[in-house]
């Protein structure tokens, strides 16, 4: 059978004219989603720490799609930084229409064995970051008076829910889903959107190893918390993400649509640890109840 869900769902010119940035997005989940922006049609902006890492994925990118990628070194952590990643975006392009907050970082760990350096280094990047950006770009949209722009967050399903061993992580996306549900009331007026994307398990090689180092994503299984039985692809994130920044989703606003196969509501519901039991435990189960009543 055909796997539709790891093709590209929009039309061709969904994104065309769209100058898109994308933090992060020379690695990982941001180029790939940077990479079904440039087959639709967009233009885009890139950003990371590491120079030549931004440069050679600009490169790759522009020449596997033949459109136009845009690599600038930039510690989002810096507000200053940001704010010369803008101008020169603006510079290159002229406008800027979408930001994609894609930057993170994150580790697994009993809270009591972390320091406070720790913590700054994750909520930094995630919640500064983001926040340095969101202000750099909106305040530029709003002082122009451009007329539309989209912001999209990509967060996680425990900035709701919150969860353990990633205390840092949940804190500060718990703060990017808070600033995405409050900005897309007070900047609608001036034509903004704000939406966010939770993904579940989505595997990437360098991501995946500094969170999960070593075997201990195949001791975890995490495959078999998600009750699809699988992780996701690629595609379907870029998928989702290029729907929620084109025009399309234009009446899209304060959402945080969540891509994880069911995983945070196996985990969330009271009694589905009953998923482990067999067919002669329920037959036992049912005989039991029988008798009781």
């Amino acid at each position: 059978m055909t796997k539709r869900y790891m093709e590209g769902m929009l039309r061709e010119d969904a994104l065309a004219g769209k100058v898109i940035v994308i933090t992060g997005g020379g690695t990982g989940l941001g180029r790939s989603m940077g990479e079904y922006f440039l087959q639709l049609g967009a233009k885009l902006a890139i950003c990371g720490r590491r120079q030549e890492v931004i440069e050679k994925s600009a490169k790759e990118m522009a020449e596997a799609s033949g459109g136009e990628v845009f690599p600038f070194s930039c510690d989002v952590r810096n507000y200053e930084e940001v704010k010369a990643f803008h101008a020169a975006v603006v510079e290159k392009y002229g406008q800027v229409d979408v930001l994609l907050n894609n930057a993170a970082g994150n580790f697994i760990s009993p809270t009591e064995r972390l320091s406070a350096g720790a913590f700054d280094a994750v909520i930094d990047i995630v919640l500064k970051g983001t926040k340095n950006c969101t202000l750099a770009f909106g305040k530029h949209w709003i002082n122009s008076e451009q007329e539309t722009a989209t912001v999209l967050n990509i967060v996680t399903t425990y900035a709701t829910t919150g969860s353990g061993y990633v205390v840092p992580s949940a804190m500060a996306k718990a703060g990017v889903l808070a600033m995405t549900k409050s900005l897309a009331v007070e900047w609608a007026k001036y034509g903004i959107r704000f939406n966010a994307i939770a993904p579940g398990p989505f595997p990437t090689k360098g991501a995946w190893d500094r969170l999960l180092p070593g075997n201990i994503s195949e001791k975890l299984d995490l495959e078999a918390e998600v009750p699809m039985k699988r992780t996701g692809e690629r595609q379907e994130l870029a998928n989702l993400a290029a729907y929620l920044v084109s025009d399309f989703a234009s009446y899209m606003n304060g959402e945080v649509v969540t891509i994880d196969g069911g995983e945070w509501l196996q985990g969330a519901g009271q009694m589905n640890f009953l998923e482990a039991l067999g067919k002669d435990e329920w037959d036992w189960i049912e005989k039991a109840t029988r008798s009781a009543k």
